[in-house]
This record gives structure tokens, sequence and C-alpha cells, in this order.
């Protein structure tokens, strides 16, 4: 079984062959070969079961994520740790609660009758209870995207916002999309066509999870004896679980706490501890990261997300590209020519400086420059790219889509309630209403005018439905949140909290409407009742935001200096991700796009990288046309090369090398030398390594994080001994701690 997510099928002179029994199933060969044709409607899903696991994964995973996210490699637990870890739960609630009937009087509904155990454990309620997890977990992205907003008011600019404007913004910003993606699924979620490659990772997932576990073949002998044909069996993945959950959070103590340098081994520093060169080769958190290595799992996994679920096709594409701009674009442009005076500053840093080098604004990084330059072409590429390769493919689908043949899903589907239109018209009424009141009443603790708040939310609708297109039939998400800064900076200059509103709005509206529409189709692949995916969708993102927001206000005001802590501080809460959040705000809201990327500033040069990402998609797509016998030429994917590096920063070197060596080793020589281990194991083993860093995490924090209880020794005293991988090295720039040229 092959779970990888399976790349867009595609068109050929032979696709008008498959039979109409094949077309019956599905006109799309990857959702033939792995989605379940059958279905029980009579198999219980509004379950006792599905309710307590569903919510306490829901809050487990938001808490955990809101928690992680402020700490220097904030890992993401996704759903998938639920789906391996709910499973033995699950079975044992089944086999322990009690089987009575209860019949309970509803007013309105008359005697309806309950259970607390309906029967065995079904994948079923497997599938909602993903979807509870995946509500948690902000649907892959950690927590809530609007925290942030709420962590630089309060942590970089030092203004205060009340707890009840901070969680209407998430709320709002997480939910507002869903009302629009009801009204438009007959277009993307119900036509055969509109297949959403993602989901068919998951589906394998779960039937592989639901299969029943191998047992040992049994003969009998002649003088009445068994003998077991299998004189290797396997053991349970239950049981690997466990044992792989225990060894991770074990081990977690030691780069947590005991040993923190095992986070990153940068050997090239401790060979030359005074040159500043061989430290911004060799750090693996400031620098390039040559050589350096780790032994944590988080280091690994954050950002990124977990290299063993990661197809080894997505991993090669992300490694040319990072490779490409790390070791070839970034060197060149430091050491080689000097690329906006970069030898004044950090080779590799997320902060904002002044031409000195001195941490303030208006100067970024080599590295931060080229990142916007990159993401500026990956955003224009895209648009081409998408065009030109799957333009046609996605029109033929939509036309399709719209002719109104049914495959065997729909009209299984057919079995169940519909939600009606008017649940969707009043959750979009109410929320619009509600960002309204936030506009209105709390304007000055979120600087956003009516106008914006309507222009936001006009734009995020507008780009719903082509992008849930994009998404349904090549898997690629083009997001909106360079273009909406951009946009708003332009037009609202010198506001940095209306900018990130605004962004927030526009790019999270459309991306949470593309997540709920992927996982009702989710649902409607695994034959869920659509009301019930609504609901837990609803419920689940709704319970996410409020821990989130809770969480992030405890911290907040709990933790000395969070975000801030001193150069050589060993402290972990350094907020990666928020400060290229505040960044952001600084760049497009606070000085505006036209004194940095404009005639008024330094890098107006970047804006060259729209038209270069434009182009380059035509370049690849006239080469594969002028030489078609080359099959690898179509495989150069734009949008994946240069996105490679969108993560960075505030993800490093570190972060992505160790990412690029695991993937390799587990989804390239695992899954092709021992793909019956991979088939078995290979997601329960990323399951258990998240969980039990995550638990570790917050068991650290409790015990000996509070009272600032800590070892002091030469593997604590610093992450990895790099103290020269900051310094500029032009001459006569003075910085604290650093040499002068």
């Amino acid at each position: 079984m092959e779970v990888e997510t399976p790349p867009p099928p595609k068109a050929s002179k032979n696709d008008d062959v498959h039979s109409d029994d094949d077309d019956e199933i599905s006109p799309v060969e990857q959702v033939r070969l792995t989605v379940p044709v059958t279905d029980d409607p009579n198999l219980p899903v509004w379950t006792f079961r599905m309710w307590i696991l569903g919510l306490i994964s829901c809050v487990t995973l938001s808490f955990l994520n809101q928690f992680l996210s402020y700490r220097r490699e904030p890992l993401i637990i996704t759903q998938i740790t639920v789906i391996v870890a709910s499973l033995p739960i699950g079975r044992f609630m089944a086999a322990v609660l009690p089987t009575t009937i209860w019949t309970v009087q509803i007013p309105g509904f008359g005697p309806q009758q309950f259970s607390l155990n309906p029967g065995p454990f079904n994948i079923k309620e497997h599938v909602l209870i993903s979807i509870f997890a995946n509500a948690g977990s902000a649907f892959g992205n950690g927590p809530a995207y609007a925290v942030m907003i709420v962590d630089i008011i309060i942590a970089f600019y030092q203004r205060k916002i009340s707890f009840l404007a901070g969680w209407l913004l998430i709320i709002t910003t997480q939910v507002m999309g869903y009302g629009w993606a009801g009204l438009i699924r007959k277009y993307v979620v119900e036509p055969a066509h509109m297949w959403w490659p993602s989901n068919l990772v998951l589906i394998s997932l779960f039937r592989a999870l639901h299969e029943k576990e191998d047992k040992d073949d049994i003969i009998i002998l002649e003088n009445g004896a068994h003998e077991s044909t299998n004189k290797n069996p396997q053991m349970s993945r239950s049981k690997f679980f466990i044992i792989a959950l225990t060894c991770s959070f074990l081990w977690a103590i030691f780069p947590g706490y005991l040993f923190q340098t095992l986070q990153s081994i940068s050997w090239i520093c401790w060979l030359f501890p005074r040159s500043v060169t061989a430290h911004q080769i060799g750090s693996g958190l400031n620098g390039l990261g040559v050589g350096a290595f780790t032994l944590d799992w988080s280091v690994v996994a954050s950002f990124l997300f977990s290299p063993l679920i990661s197809p080894f096709f997505a991993i090669a594409n992300i490694f040319v590209g990072y490779f490409t701009i790390m070791y070839v674009v970034i060197p060149i442009s430091y050491w080689g020519f000097n690329v906006y005076h970069a030898k004044n500053f950090p080779i590799f840093s997320e902060d904002i400086f002044t031409a000195n080098g001195h941490c303030m604004m208006i100067h970024l990084s080599t590295f931060f420059t080229l990142t916007y330059g990159f993401g500026f072409a990956t955003i224009a590429s895209t648009i081409t790219h998408v065009a030109l390769f799957y333009g046609r493919e996605i029109y033929e689908r939509f036309r399709a889509s719209s002719k109104g043949k049914q495959d065997i899903h729909t009209k299984l589907m057919k079995n169940y309630k519909d939600i009606p239109s008017w649940w969707f018209y009043v959750l979009l009424a109410v929320t619009m209403v509600v960002s309204l009141s936030l506009c209105i009443f709390l304007k000055k603790e979120v600087q956003m005018p009516v106008w914006a708040l309507l222009l936001a939310a006009f734009i995020a609708f507008v780009f719903t439905l082509p992008i849930s297109i994009i998404t349904a039939t090549t898997n690629q998400t083009p997001g909106l949140n360079i273009i909406t800064e951009y946009f708003m900076g332009l037009v609202y200059p010198g506001r940095p909290i209306a900018n990130v509103c605004f962004k927030v709005y526009g790019y999270m509206s459309m991306t949470q409407a593309v997540a709920f529409l992927s996982d009702f189709k989710l649902g409607h692949y695994m034959k869920i009742p659509p009301r019930s995916m609504f609901l837990v969708q609803f419920v689940g993102t709704m319970i996410a935001g409020t821990v989130n927001m809770a969480v992030a206000w405890w911290l907040l005001h709990s933790i000395d200096n969070i975000c801030h802590p001193k150069k050589f501080s060993n402290s972990p809460w350094t907020c990666t991700n928020d400060h290229v959040f505040y960044d952001a705000s600084v760049i497009w809201g606070l000085v505006s796009p036209k004194r940095i990327f404009g005639t008024e500033g330094n890098y107006s040069a970047l804006n060259w990288f729209f038209l270069a990402g434009l182009l380059g998609p035509v370049l690849v797509w006239g080469l594969h046309k002028a030489y078609p016998k080359y099959t690898w030429i179509p495989l150069i994917n734009l949008p994946v090369l240069l996105g490679a590096t969108a993560a960075m920063p505030p993800a490093t070197s570190l972060n992505f090398n160790a990412w690029i060596l695991v993937g390799t080793v587990f989804n390239f020589f695992v899954f092709r030398y021992r793909k019956k281990w991979w088939q078995r194991y290979n997601y329960i083993l990323s399951a258990a390594l998240d969980a039990g860093v995550a638990f570790m995490t917050v068991l650290l924090y409790f015990t000996v994080g509070i009272t600032n209880k800590e070892i002091s020794w030469w593997g604590n005293s610093d992450f990895e001994h790099c103290d020269y991988a900051t310094c500029p090295t032009a001459k006569g720039i003075s910085v604290d701690n650093c040499p002068v040229f």
C-alpha cells in the first residue's frame, strides 16, 4: 500500500477508454484505487466515544500547539497523532463500556435510545475524531493564525488588547470562511472530478489501521497439535506505538533539559571558536548549517511537520530548491557580491536593522531579503504554472462537474440528510455582524476600519472558489498573505495592527474555507453524514480558538520576557513565528511597502521577482512542448522549487537539513527496501515521536520551567556555541560581543 499523496493524473489520448463502470466509481484512477465504494449507513457515528475522544483530542491539540508555538522549535502536533493514538483507546472503550440501552425523552424529538457502547469502534467514529483533532491543530497550521496578532500587540508593541477582542478576532477569522464555503460545496465537493489528492493519504491510513491485525496462520498437525506457519510474527501497531512513544518521551528530557546542545550539534563552530566566517558556515540556527546535525525530534519536525509523512517526491523538490537558495544563491549574494550591503548584517536573521547593523528597521539580512524576493516569485509562478500545466485539466474537470454526472460516492451520500443552506447563511451573517462590531466598538484595539473588513472578506470570498478548484485538482494551494499585506500597506500605511488584521481576514478566511471543504471531501469519501461533519468542524473550531486564546493569554502574562530573551539566554521562549509576523507588520504596515519595496525604499529591485516568477513556468512549458521526449522537464515544479524556503525564517538550515535527511531515509530507503515495515509502522512511528516530545515538553514546563530551575554546565550554557554566527563582517561595523573588522 502506497500512502504517498498521488500526483495529479495527466490527461492523455486514452482518457476516454475507461469503462462506464470505472466512471461510475470515479473518473480519477487514484480515487478508484484508494477510496472504498461501499457504505453501511447503520454504523453509529454520533456516539459517546466520538464525543469524548473528539473533544479531548481537540482540547489537547489546541493546548499543545499553542503552548509549543512560543518555543524555539515550535513543534506542531497534527491529526495524524490523534488518528493513531485514538484507535486503541476507542477499541478499549468499546470493550469496557456498558452496552445498556437507555430511552431518553427529548422535548420535540420524542423518545430517543442511547447507549454508551453501541458496538465495535468503527471507522466513521474515527474519522470524526480526526476532524475534531484537525480543528484543534487549525487544519495543520498549529494554533489559530490570528493569535499572533494578540502576541505582537502584547509582547512586541507593548500595547493592550482585551481578552474579548482577541477572542472575537480569533473566532471570526477562523469561522467566517465556513459560511461561503458551505454554499459552494456543490461545485468542489460533490463533483467526482474535484478529487482533493491530499485526502487519499488519510483514507489510506484509516483503511490500514482498521484492517484486522495479521494473525499467525494456524495449521492442524496429524496428531492434533497446532502450529503457526508464520515464523516471524509482527509486533502489533498498538504495542509498537506505546514503545516508540515511551522512548520518545524519555529521550526528550536530554535535549529538552539535561543536555540542550543536542538540539544543534554545530561542530565546525567548536573547531574554530574565534572565526566569524566558520560560525556563519557551521551554525545550524543562525548560519548555513554545514555539517550541523541534531538529536532532537522537535528540531527535525518543527516548521515542516514530520518528515515521515511527506512523500519523497515532495522532499526531493524541496531539497533542490533549498540547496540552490541556501548553498548557491546566499553565499554568492553575501560573500561574492555583497548584495544590499549584506556584510553589514548577519547572514541569516529574521530581525530588521539600521544601516550600521543594529536591530531596528528598514534593512534586512541577506536571507530575509531574498526570502521576500522568492516569495514574490512563488506567488507569480503559481499562477502561470497552474494555468499552463493544469489549466485545461481544471477547466475540463470543472465543466464535467457542472454536467451533474454523479459517481458512486455522491450517490451513496444521498442516503444522508444534507445541510440546509440557511445554516451557512446564518453562520455567515452572524460572523459578519460580530466582525463589524469588533471594528466599530473595539477599533482602538484592532485599528481596522469597516471598509477594510468588507474588502478583506470580499477578497477571500472571490478567491475561495478558484483556489479550491486548484487545490482539489492539483494539490497546490496558493496563499494570499503577501498580496493582502502588500495591498493594505499601500492604501493604509502607518497602521501595523490594521495591516495584520486585514491580512488575517483576507488570507485566513480563504484558507479556512479551503480546509473546511477539504475535510468535507474526506467525509464525502468516507460516507460521513454531512450534518455530523459540519457540527464537528464548527464545534471543534470554536473550542480550539477559545483554548488557543486562553493559553496565549496565560503564557503572555506569566512568563517574564517572553519572546525577548537576552542574547545569550538559554530561554526556549523565543517566539520565532511571532518575530517574523511582527517583522511583517513593521515592513508592510508601520513602514509601508513604498518605503521598502517601492521607489522610496532600498529593495525596489525585488519587484522584478514577480516578473521572473510569471515567466519561469512559461520557459519550462515551452521546453516541454519543444522536447516532449524528455519526460523529466514537466516534473520541474517552479512554485515548489522557489517556495522551498518559504518557512525560512523562522525555520533554520538545521531544520531543513535534518528534515530532508530523515525524510529521505524513511520515505526513500525504508520505503523502497523495507516496504512492509514502512507500510505497517511508518505513520505509527511519526505519531509516537510527535506525542512523546510534546508531552515531555509540557511536563518539563510544569516541573522545572515555572520555577526556573536550570542545570548549568557546558552542554546547557549555549544551544550550539556559535556566538559569532550573528556578527556582521563588513569593515567598521561595531556590534556588541562581535569583533570589529
